[in-house]
């Protein structure tokens, strides 16, 4: 596997050494966080340190992170009718999400099919704001939840979340925010974003799988119906003993990722231009999706007229290098992206999206190793509009 280049980072990353070591300390404490002997106060004090560690990240108070079993259960905590404001306990009647969101909020959490409904994002992948703010001027808009993520997993676009809490706000709505991509690789402070409610996963930042937070901006904010009862744990946000393993390193994933962040952030944006000047020069053709506007500094989304993404994937394994194409699979048929239809992309080059996202190791000779594997899938399909350089 020495040999591999692993440019899928958007999917899951490496574990860190730092979230390793925090991990196999933590397998030593025998107790049960919830109990009051020595034992238990020493699990509990683990877990209160990762609190404190993965608030930090974010700009949260420790007390408004709630620990979950990944990004999917906090978006799914997130989406209830029955979040309560500074005691107001009138339900949400509508959940406003953008078009390009996940599907673990696209299947909009605990609301009525009929409650939901999706607004409108532009070519460049960014949410349409006129349209979000009509919207929610409307009579009918009732006591909305809004559903933004931060950034986009496919196209690694960055949504104007600051500007939408604004709006969100004004027609007295919530704003939940998927901050699963984001977290780790830009800043994510929810207080300056206005986000009411923030989703986190472990595993996209260097943590271990199955762990995630649902993180509050203000304490007035309560979920009144819990996804998992009993037991009273995480404040009585979620029952259950604590995960207390998981939890450590994900608060010392949590803290590598935040010290990391300024140096990273332009280290691997510097790989990416590098990733996406050399394809171009390879393939004329490429569209490079969401070019235009911020995007994560890791990610890039394209196709290349001619190239589908299911032979292009086998291609590169085969050569040596791991990376996700833009579009959804199911019963093993690559299907166009929600998120490229939603952009207006044509179906027929949505269907040759290829995603490449970088990290922490991703190195030069990765790069070039990926672009070498290209060039050769490239030529070896028939010529037609893929724009080859000769």
């Amino acid at each position: 596997m020495s040999n591999r280049a692993y440019l899928d980072w958007n999917a899951t990353t490496p574990l860190r050494p730092e979230a390793r070591d925090a991990m196999v300390a933590a397998c030593d404490v025998v107790g049960n966080p919830s109990s009051v002997h020595g034992e238990g106060r020493a699990a509990r004090a683990l877990i209160e340190e990762a609190r404190r560690q993965v608030a930090a990240l974010v700009g949260a108070e420790p007390r408004h992170v709630a620990f979950t079993s990944g990004g999917t259960e906090a978006n799914l905590m997130a989406l209830s009718p029955a979040l309560e404001r500074d005691g107001d306990k009138a339900p949400r009647d509508r959940l406003l999400l953008s078009a390009i969101e996940h599907p673990s909020v696209r299947c909009g959490g605990r609301f009525p099919p009929r409650s939901v409904e999706e607004t409108a994002v532009g070519p460049d992948g960014r949410v349409d704001l006129g349209a979000l703010e009509r919207r929610l001027a409307d009579g009918a808009a009732g006591r909305p939840l809004v559903a933004i993520m931060l950034a986009n997993n496919e196209t690694g676009v960055v949504q104007p979340i600051a500007e939408a809490s604004e709006i969100v706000h004004r027609a007295g709505g919530l704003l939940h925010v998927d901050a699963v991509q984001a977290a780790g690789k830009i800043p994510c402070d929810i207080k300056s974003l206005g986000a009411d409610l923030l989703s986190l996963s472990a595993h996209k930042l260097g943590g271990p799988k199955g762990i995630g937070a649902l993180v509050r901006r203000e304490q007035g904010l309560h979920i009144a119906d819990p996804l998992i009862r009993g037991g009273g744990q995480e404040r009585g946000a979620r029952g259950g003993t604590e995960n207390v393993v998981g939890v450590a390193g994900f608060g010392a994933a949590a803290a590598a990722a935040a010290a990391a962040l300024p140096g990273e952030r332009a280290r691997v944006a510097a790989l990416r231009e590098r990733l996406e000047a050399g394809l171009k020069a390879l393939s004329g053709a490429a569209v490079i999706f969401g070019a235009g506007v911020e995007r994560l500094p890791n990610t890039s989304l394209f196709a290349v007229p001619g190239v589908k993404a299911d032979t292009a994937l086998i291609a590169l394994d085969l050569d040596g290098v791991a990376v996700s194409s833009g579009a959804a699979c199911s019963s093993g048929k690559v299907a166009a992206s929600h998120v490229l239809t939603a952009m207006g992309v044509d179906a027929e080059l949505a269907r040759g999206a290829i995603r490449v996202s970088l990290g922490r190791s991703t190195t030069e000779e990765e790069i070039d190793a990926f672009l070498g594997a290209w060039n050769r899938l490239v030529y070896a399909l028939p010529k037609r509009t893929h724009g080859v350089a000769a």
